[in-house]
């Protein structure tokens, strides 16, 4: 089918980190906005599931796309959560043990009313089509439960099978994702919702056409998607720096956040 969901794969333990980092990011915003005079109070009392949300309350697209549609901090909670053995585990059953964390892995913050939140119908391989790298598994990680109202993930089913098809920046949002032409969305297209809780992932090929809904609750619909591939593949450095995350051949070259933090894709004996 070209997609997997695996309820219930990680606890509240293994999100405790890479949520910290989340807000840390956030406590960053705040200070801008409010040195900006766009805010008068950082809700610093607010929760993870609200806080963006109501900084960005009565603000436009404009102002959360200053920040950028989506954010990949090298911050040492992220690096927990793409090293996480359970992930690892369930990427290994399909791709093998010599696993590659590819350098796009995303932070989503899907706030109410922003155009950033609402994502197209896409491949995930046309943002590196000339890449050898195939199969890519992209792992889509809710941080917060993911339905139909705040804009859960949407997938087309079989499409893995297809190549890249032919795509556009898209110009109504201004966020310029990609966007599958419309020749290739005919009605005969069968599209499966995945809500899905906190703790759960969904796993695809990067060829899978997919898309998220606009959210339509009132708070802030966190997700990170982080992307694998075997090692034999192009480990893309045009965007930027993956990094060995397991290895049964050479256990001795696999990264650590030490190694991730100097942007080194392997560990170096010192």
């Amino acid at each position: 089918e070209g997609y997997l969901v695996l309820e219930n794969l990680l606890a509240e333990d293994d999100l405790t980190a890479v949520k910290a980092a989340m807000m840390a990011k956030v406590d960053q915003i705040a200070d801008d906005l409010f040195g900006a005079g766009l805010i008068t109070d950082k809700q610093t009392g607010s929760p993870f599931e609200t806080r963006l949300a109501e900084l960005f309350a009565g603000l436009t697209d404009q102002d959360f796309l200053r920040f950028g549609r989506s954010w990949r901090d090298r911050m040492p909670g992220y690096f927990d959560i793409m090293a996480n053995p359970k992930i690892l585990d369930a990427v290994e059953s399909l791709i093998g043990g010599e696993i590659f964390a590819n350098p796009v892995y995303n932070t989503r913050p899907k706030v109410p009313h922003v155009a950033a939140g609402a994502v197209p119908w896409h491949q995930d391989k046309s943002y590196w089509p000339d890449a050898n790298a195939n199969p890519v598994i992209t792992v889509w990680l809710p941080l917060v439960d993911a339905n139909l109202e705040n804009g859960c993930l949407h997938i087309m089913p079989r499409t893995h099978r297809q190549k890249v098809l032919s795509w556009h920046r898209e110009n109504y949002s201004g966020t310029g994702y990609t966007e599958v032409d419309d020749e290739h969305l005919g009605a005969q297209k069968q599209v499966i919702p995945l809500p899905i809780r906190a703790g759960g992932a969904i796993l695809f090929n990067d060829r899978c056409i997919h898309m998220s809904t606009p959210n339509r609750s009132r708070h802030v619909r966190w997700s990170l998607d982080l992307r694998y591939q075997p090692t034999d593949q192009d480990p893309m450095p045009q965007h930027g720096v993956g990094f060995l995350a397991r290895s049964h051949r050479y256990p001795e070259r696999v990264a650590t956040l030490v190694d991730w933090l100097a942007e080194r894709p392997e560990h170096r004996a010192q």
